[in-house]
């Protein structure tokens, strides 16, 4: 049956929607890249909470999706910016978070990493040694719970640090006292407004100078970097630039499957949030990379860069609610509500948009299901043909 979904300036338009999804297969381990999706939480819809309080998790349905794309082959990035850290996930609801996924990745087999920051610190400015504390403490969790940690840009940091000296002192001060290599990330102010100057410089060429150093510094502790700028040519430069033994995960939700396919100088893996809803499709298309075939992959990956560039618009850290969203109309979840109330974030000719470009790409596995779905969410709205 046509669905009627709204565009700009209230005006309706009519989408057939498809009757068979692509139904991608698990199949063997990758081999060419190391692949993570950052995996978003499900929120408890019957807690009795404010956007204020703290996070109220379905633990049940968190942990299933992780399952999911485990059973892909996907690692899993967790605690991340995709599950509303720092936005509805607070430090004490990440920790948990962190704990329980790990023990599911152990009783799966299957790969985690997790987010470190310092996020625990809400009460104003915070000094140098506060920094290092914070991101101490939540080192200890991740390590503790046998998972790899990520190292995350702290918004506190940011705030305090005076200039590149401040970020070579604080990294160096936590890499000579972790126990496997951690993965660096690099986060840019599109996704955190915060995090505007990180490294000590308003420039990205400086910056990118000084995360350098931090990695030259300690290559033996960094196992990779995490790159979410936007910008396909730096990430290609600084990639060119890591020490040997030092992966590149492209963070670029505009440009990863240019990014993933490399060229004859390297390549980048991944640590991507769109592969949170394309996670079937994305590991499908690695498979094929690994046996060499490039332009295979990109004919499956590259039709996807429209879904993610719409989901990952400005304000690009609201691409959460769309993430969700498509969770809920695959049927990973039996609702549409976030931590934070963040289910608002979005619009409905928004939502309606990620819905058409999400089901022309076969991305629900019950197509009728996922139609049902949109309709009651246009009821609920009042839209009528």
């Amino acid at each position: 049956m046509t669905l009627h979904l709204p565009g700009a300036h209230g005006t309706l338009r009519a989408y057939e929607p498809r009757t068979e999804p692509l139904a991608p297969t698990p199949g063997a381990p990758f081999t060419s890249r190391t692949v993570f999706s950052a995996a978003h939480v499900v929120a408890d819809p019957y807690a009795d909470t404010t956007p204020d309080s703290p996070a109220a998790v379905d633990w049940d349905a968190t942990l299933a999706f992780r399952r999911h794309l485990w059973a892909h082959g996907l690692g899993v990035a967790e605690a991340m910016d995709t599950a509303q850290r720092g936005m509805g996930l607070d430090w004490a609801g990440a920790a948990e978070l962190i704990r329980r996924s790990a023990a599911e990745a152990k009783a799966a087999g299957g790969r985690i990493a997790c987010g470190v920051g310092t996020d625990q610190l809400t009460d104003g400015p915070a000094t140098l040694a506060e920094v290092r504390a914070a991101y101490e403490e939540q080192l200890a969790v991740v390590e503790e719970s046998g998972a790899q940690a990520i190292l995350m840009a702290s918004r506190a940091l940011a705030a305090t640090a005076r200039g590149p000296e401040d970020y070579l002192e604080v990294y160096g001060h936590l890499l000579r006292q972790t126990t496997e290599p951690v993965i660096l990330h690099w986060l840019g102010p599109m996704f955190d407004p915060a995090l505007a100057g990180y490294w000590g410089a308003s420039g990205l060429d400086a910056a990118t100078d000084t995360f350098l150093d931090v990695i030259a510094a300690h290559p033996d502790k960094v196992d990779g970097i995490k790159v979410s700028l936007l910008d396909a040519r730096r990430e290609t430069d600084l990639r060119r630039r890591l020490p040997k033994g030092v992966r590149c995960y492209t963070g670029d939700d505009f440009h990863y499957p240019e990014l993933i396919a490399g060229d004859d100088q390297g390549f980048s893996h991944a640590l991507l949030g769109i592969f949170d809803p394309l996670g079937p499709l994305a590991a499908e298309a690695v498979r094929v990379l690994d046996t060499g075939d490039t332009d295979g992959f990109r004919a499956l990956l590259d039709p996807t860069v429209e879904l993610s560039r719409h989901l990952f618009q400005a304000p690009t850290r609201y691409y959460k609610t769309g993430v969700v969203f498509l969770a809920w109309l695959a049927g990973h979840q039996s609702h549409f509500t976030m931590v934070g109330g963040l289910q608002s974030a979005r619009s409905l000719p928004h939502l309606a948009r990620a819905y058409e470009l999400a089901d022309r790409l076969g991305l629900f596995p019950d197509p009728k299901l996922a139609e049902d779905r949109m309709r009651t969410l246009l009821h609920l709205y009042g839209v009528t043909p």
